[in-house]
């Protein structure tokens, strides 16, 4: 068997770019395991949140949004970003899930971590699924503007597989809790 080569990149310079409310865009100079180098354009992204809830009837509670860098609504599953580097994940989906469709839930459990666009996107997402819902009240951000609707599970799996529904963090979790549940 062949010896793995060392893939590392190793920072020489960064350069920052822009320093936004949720981004922060920094190109950085690096060397290349051939001991050349090259650039590395980044966004920052404190990391976010994403949970699916499943209520009695096996529905999902979906949200749609519209999406500006898309220029059209999408249907996802509620979802955020921390408000903060090392905020808790755990903490931070309930938040989320209530804020967003007012589901309290009674069974929360994590679903994994996903790396959304690791080639210059610097998040990491944390999925959840949430059972046994209690629904109260939405606390929506003043900027915030949403539709809320109930799903069959088994349509969103199809949706998702289909190509219907593109977010990422949607499929994901989808289809996750497709394998662990065998829903």
């Amino acid at each position: 068997m062949s010896k793995q080569m060392d893939l590392t990149e190793r920072t020489l310079r960064r350069e920052d770019k822009f320093n936004g409310r949720i981004l922060t865009v920094h190109v950085d100079t690096v060397t290349l395991p051939n001991g050349e180098t090259a650039l590395r354009e980044v966004a920052d992204h404190p990391g976010g949140v994403a949970v699916l809830a499943l209520d009695g009837e096996n529905n999902v509670l979906t949200v749609t949004q519209y999406r500006y860098p898309f220029g059209k609504p999408l249907l996802e599953i509620p979802a955020g970003k921390l408000d903060h580097p090392g905020e808790d994940p755990y903490a931070a989906g309930l938040r989320e899930l209530e804020e967003e469709t007012g589901a309290v839930p009674g069974i929360y459990e994590p679903l994994g971590r996903i790396l959304p666009s690791p080639g210059c996107y610097g998040e990491t997402l944390h999925l959840y699924l949430a059972r046994e819902l209690r629904m109260s009240e939405q606390h929506l951000d003043e900027d915030e503007f949403l539709n809320v609707e109930r799903i069959p599970f088994d349509e969103m799996v199809r949706r998702c597989l289909d190509g219907e529904i593109e977010d990422a963090k949607t499929v994901a979790a989808v289809l996750k809790a497709k394998l662990l549940l065998n829903l």
